[in-house]
């Protein structure tokens, strides 16, 4: 089997047989193959790679172990048996860079099999080893890089990088919030380390759900359109994913900048996947709530298939019917409510009533709501309000 033939490379490793140079590329193109089987059958990579893979694993032996016909058991096993031999203080063959490496991809699988636990321990190693690789310990716990060279500070920085990300994943998928915020801002703070471009997006674009989590929706715009970068620089098709964020999150910024204006995000304002955002963020700057409402409606673009999309639904059209019902009672000094709610594409007075009293909460509508008559009294205009003297009744 696969797992067989790799197990006799690393005897050849420990031996002394095979020149470093070919261990680390035959070890690096198994590490590889493994977790494109896994993540490919999670749902995301092409099936080539998948069937080239299993092509690998095939054995002459007439009963293969569960671990070969399960993608994620062949790679726990072949990360497990690697570990062994290259850890830097028991292997047999200590080799760091092949142990962090192999760590990483372990705590990736870890997370993909929700193992918390497990998660935990092996970021527990990989901080640890980059402290010690370090010659000490940072800021916060993390890895002081002072004293060393710029080459091996850079590759520190590097690594540091991918095991924030890995952190990042966990906190985000556990939703606290507060241990997510800390270890993003340690990571935005590391300098000299060059990390994969999709390393650094998926921080960005983890940084930036904690920014809307936290209603910092200005942040959260620019932190997507960071994201979006860099997954544009590396290929990915992410970045259409991260687009769309980032337009949810301008609109929710009430932002008068369109993103599709920018020359990275220009580009894609026709593709088939984005175009419902396209149509979406023009109604919403013109104040279209009918056409706004409509494109959720027929969930164009499948745009209310992304359940993160789907939980800031209502906030964009609070937003939205904010933004129009400001409009509607500019030239007045009464309006009734049921005017209103018509407007607005006939939602319930209540839900009217409701974005009334946040405006003068927030204090920006200086007036009260007559609830008898269901008639809103705008008092004298505070500066840079506007208005006007007029009435509308119905």
């Amino acid at each position: 089997s696969a797992l067989r033939q790799y197990e006799r490379l690393l005897r050849c490793a420990a031996s002394g047989a095979v020149s470093p140079n070919a261990v680390e590329k035959g070890v690096n193109g198994m590490l590889e193959r493994v977790s494109s089987l896994y993540q490919g059958s999670g749902g995301g990579r092409s099936s080539s790679s998948t069937s080239s893979a299993s092509q690998a694993q095939s054995s002459s032996s007439p009963s293969p172990s569960l671990s070969e016909l399960d993608p994620k058991g062949l790679a726990r096993s072949v990360y497990d048996s690697t570990l062994r031999v290259f850890h830097p203080r028991t292997g047999v063959s200590p080799n760091e860079r092949l142990w962090f490496k192999t760590n990483l991809k372990y705590g990736q699988l870890l997370y993909e099999m929700n193992e918390t636990a497990k998660l935990q321990l092996v970021i527990r190693d990989l901080l640890r080893g980059s402290q010690s690789d370090a010659g000490g310990s940072g800021e916060m716990g993390a890895p002081s890089i002072r004293g060393r060279s710029s080459s091996s500070s850079a590759a520190g920085s590097t690594n540091l990088m991918e095991i924030y990300a890995l952190q990042i994943q966990l906190y985000s998928r556990q939703k606290d919030n507060k241990k997510l915020r800390e270890i993003f801002d340690r990571a935005m703070r590391v300098q000299g380390g060059i990390p994969h471009p999709r390393t650094f997006a998926l921080i960005q674009e983890l940084g930036g759900k904690m920014h809307m989590a936290s209603r910092e929706f200005d942040a959260a715009s620019k932190t997507f359109f960071q994201a979006f970068k860099s997954y544009d620089e590396a290929g990915d098709p992410s970045r259409l994913r991260c687009l769309k964020y980032l337009v949810m999150a301008s609109m929710l910024h009430a932002s008068t900048i369109n993103p599709f204006d920018s020359q990275e995000a220009r580009p894609y304002r026709d593709d088939p996947e984005i175009v419902a955002m396209t149509n979406l963020v023009q109604a919403f700057h013109n104040d279209e709530i009918r056409k706004f409402e409509s494109i959720l409606r027929r969930n164009e673009g499948r745009i209310m298939d992304d359940d993160f999309v789907r939980e800031h639904i209502a906030d964009l059209l609070r937003t939205i019917r904010t933004q129009v019902l400001q409009k509607v009672i500019g030239p007045y000094t009464r309006i009734s409510l049921g005017a209103i709610a018509r407007e607005l594409n006939d939602i319930p007075v209540s839900d009217v009533e409701s974005l009334l009293v946040g405006l003068i909460l927030d204090g920006k509508l200086n007036g009260r709501i007559d609830q008898v008559g269901s008639i809103l009294l705008k008092s004298a205009e505070r500066p840079g309000e506007g208005g006007g003297t007029g009435t509308k009744g119905g």
